[in-house]
């Protein structure tokens, strides 16, 4: 997101902060001054915080994360993918970083960028992160060159290579470490992130042979292309404290001798069966889909509210973006490993086998209300485009992302506080919105979705990918499990470099 102001008050600004060096940057491009943000290429978050929005303040880290935001919701690339690009992203922030600190290493070059004193200033901190955020962008969203460059120029910074700066170099030469090593963690980027395992799926679209594995779905529902799993090589992807992929195991779906304990499904049926307008806009707040930053992303944006709510430094940022990144991508790694190791199946599938043939209470479809149906034809409360992720149920991946996120952000501040939230206005439900033919449309009043700490969002995180028919409670609550332990692992990781005692 450009933080765009008229000329006269970035000459302003850049007078006023001139002896110290800009918060933002050294100059600005006239021809970005005045110019709205243009909402195709600059996509902003589906909701706000509307007390903490982006702002002319935020320093660079905060700016580079919004544009790794953006080029997630304007191309969406699946939560796995979401998870490491935060990581790269901000591992490469705070390798540039550390140059420019007295006792941080750096992850891939150690200290051997590290700078003197005299150049620890924030102009020479600001030029290094942009050039290493920018690098690590364009190698990971190449289709949004242009406008990564015009964060640079707005910024004041040429990407053109004439800058030979010590900063300037700086940041290129860490993130082409972080690059260079992220090209061969078993990701397959450079293949597009295609799938490395041979997995099938025991089911199709149309055939379940096993009703306790995953089903791909035809989505739209019994009409659409089938689902085709995403990134099912994601455990072989190289971790950041992670020593294996299953290295914090899970027990597994609560199974009896004969098969899942069918309480679950029972019991997800019973809490999906008629939905309040607040339990609706809690599934849809959380859900994560196309357009939006998906669950990786949102605890970024959760951290850029934390960031902006408590006032924190440059230095602070660079830490703390650096931590959230690699717990949520050793949660997507440790998450995922769980989901194709148990290759579980999805309450849709469950629910429509257990009920085949019985009245089930369910939800219609957008403004059609709920009502009994045969048991074959229930469905979750989720966008007709989406209606259940492309990849195994057991663990939840929102639960562990959020557990792993919320852990990482309350130790390493010291504080589990939060405090924000997001009003949805009457009529501007994503899937039963206000128009022309639905004059009420959901909510039909406001509806204020609060947290007082970081743990009651991640809470509230897992508990709407029930409430929308997306996991069963097992899932949210062995992936909560699972993540706590990532972010406690991660934390300590993090600290290692961050005090310059990493080993190893």
């Amino acid at each position: 997101m450009k933080h765009r102001l008229p000329l006269a008050l970035l000459v302003a600004l850049a007078v006023a902060v001139a002896s110290v060096g800009p918060v933002l940057a050294q100059t600005a491009d006239p021809t970005l001054a005045g110019r709205p943000p243009d909402d195709v290429t600059d996509p902003p978050p589906l909701f706000t915080f509307e007390q903490y929005p982006p702002s002319v303040n935020d320093n660079v880290v905060l700016q580079w994360d919004e544009e790794l935001l953006q080029a997630v919701r304007a191309l969406p690339p699946g939560p796995t993918v979401v998870a490491r690009a935060i990581s790269v992203v901000h591992t490469a922030i705070f390798d540039a970083w550390a140059a420019y600190d007295a006792r941080a290493q750096g992850t891939r070059l150690r200290g051997s960028l590290r700078r003197p004193a005299a150049e620890r200033t924030l102009a020479n901190k600001n030029k290094a992160i942009s050039f290493a955020a920018h690098k690590a962008l364009v190698d990971l969203f190449p289709a949004r060159q242009s406008d990564f460059a015009e964060q640079m120029s707005y910024l004041g910074y040429a990407v053109d290579g004439s800058d030979k700066s010590t900063p300037a170099n700086v940041g290129n030469t860490a993130a082409q470490a972080v690059i260079d090593y992220r090209h061969a963690d078993g990701s397959n980027q450079l293949n597009g992130y295609a799938d490395t395992t041979g997995y099938k799926p025991v089911n199709t679209g149309d055939t379940v042979v096993d009703p306790w594995r995953w089903q791909p779905l035809r989505v739209p529902l019994d009409v659409g292309p089938q689902q085709l799993a995403t990134t099912p090589q994601w455990s072989k992807v190289e971790g950041f404290a992670l020593r294996s992929p299953n290295q914090f195991t899970t027990p597994g779906p609560d199974r009896l001798q004969s098969g899942f304990d069918p309480k679950h499904i029972d019991n997800l049926l019973a809490l999906t069966s008629n939905l309040t307008d607040r339990q609706k806009v809690t599934a849809e707040y959380w859900a994560d889909g196309p357009k939006s930053e998906f669950p990786p992303g949102h605890w970024a944006l959760i951290t850029q509210v934390l960031s902006r709510k408590r006032g924190h430094s440059l230095d602070t940022d660079a830490k703390l973006f650096f931590a959230l990144g690699n717990a949520l991508m050793d949660a997507s790694i440790a998450a995922w490993a769980a989901k194709y190791r148990w290759d579980f199946v999805r309450p849709i599938t469950a629910i429509r086998h257990r009920y085949k043939g019985k009245q089930v209470t369910s939800w219609l479809g957008p403004y059609k209300g709920y009502d009994k149906v045969s048991g074959e034809r229930w469905i979750p409360y989720q966008s007709p485009n989406v209606v259940t992720p492309p990849f195994p149920e057991y663990v939840s991946g929102h639960s562990t992302f959020s557990s792993a996120a919320a852990a990482i952000l309350a130790k390493f501040t010291g504080s589990d506080a939060f405090g924000a939230g997001v009003t949805i206005e009457a009529g501007t439900s994503l899937f039963e919105p206000k128009d022309a033919t639905h004059p009420v449309g959901t909510p039909a009043t406001n509806i204020t979705l609060s947290w007082p700490t970081l743990t009651a969002a991640a809470k509230d995180a897992g508990l709407s990918r029930r409430l929308g028919g997306i996991h069963f409670q097992d899932g949210d609550e062995h992936g909560y499990n699972l993540g706590q332990r990532v972010g406690g692992n991660v934390l300590a990781q993090t600290m290692g470099y961050v005090n310059g005692t990493i080993t190893g």
